[in-house]
């Protein structure tokens, strides 16, 4: 069943659907939080990163809060502090960082931000994570006191198939296999399908739980 799906847009629709349910926002952000996951350097923290980091440019007046557990004595050596530095050498000035290092899942880190803001019930925030993620964690964060939450999900650009069999001259390389976008599309699809399943089991537990 797995395979049939991978064959259709099932897959990338609910993926999409995961990444942009509930993820607008009324205002302009006041805070700019970035979940951390997969450490630093990985394909997720780095493009959670990269995301962040155009969010905070868009808007220079949102403080951005990197929510990533973390042994204080360690932060120097830490895939937080990885984060902050990517983040910094892409433009963004150090003194907007405000750290969450306590929280170990979405729950606890949405508890310990609400404890970090001042006036959470007035305040704006903008969640950056994996797609996955943005649904579970925008009614997290409602769900401890927020009132605008919004989530960026930190999609990836699709390569294409002629960029894929193209040479460094331009010319399309005849001895490449054919049908490549079929075959990526099939394994990203069957990804997808895994890590859709994983967060609709985590959002039922989250909901029997209460946190959502």
């Amino acid at each position: 069943m797995m395979i049939a799906l991978s064959f259709t847009d099932y897959p990338y629709d609910a993926y999409h659907w995961l990444g942009t349910t509930n993820a607008g926002m009324e205002n302009e952000p006041d805070y700019i939080v970035v979940m951390g996951a997969g450490g630093m350097p990985s394909p997720d923290g780095l493009m959670r990163c990269y995301y962040a980091a155009e969010s905070a440019k868009e808007y220079p007046q949102a403080r951005v809060i990197i929510a990533l557990p973390t042994k204080e004595e360690y932060f120097d050596q830490s895939y937080t502090y990885d984060m902050f530095e990517e983040i910094r050498r892409r433009g963004v000035d150090s003194s907007r960082f405000m750290f969450e290092i306590n929280g170990v899942n979405t729950r606890t880190q949405a508890v310990e931000i609400s404890n970090m803001v001042e006036a959470k019930g007035a305040a704006s925030l903008m969640i950056i994570t994996s797609p996955v993620h943005v649904y579970r964690s925008v009614k997290a964060f409602e769900r401890v006191g927020f009132t605008d939450v919004g989530g960026v999900a930190s999609f990836e650009k699709a390569v294409t198939e002629e960029s894929l069999t193209r040479g460094k001259d331009g010319e399309k390389a005849e001895d490449l296999p054919g049908n490549l976008n079929l075959r990526y599309n099939m394994w990203n699809y069957l990804k997808y399908e895994i890590a859709i399943m994983r967060e609709f089991f985590a959002i039922t537990y989250y909901k029997i739980r209460g946190w959502i």
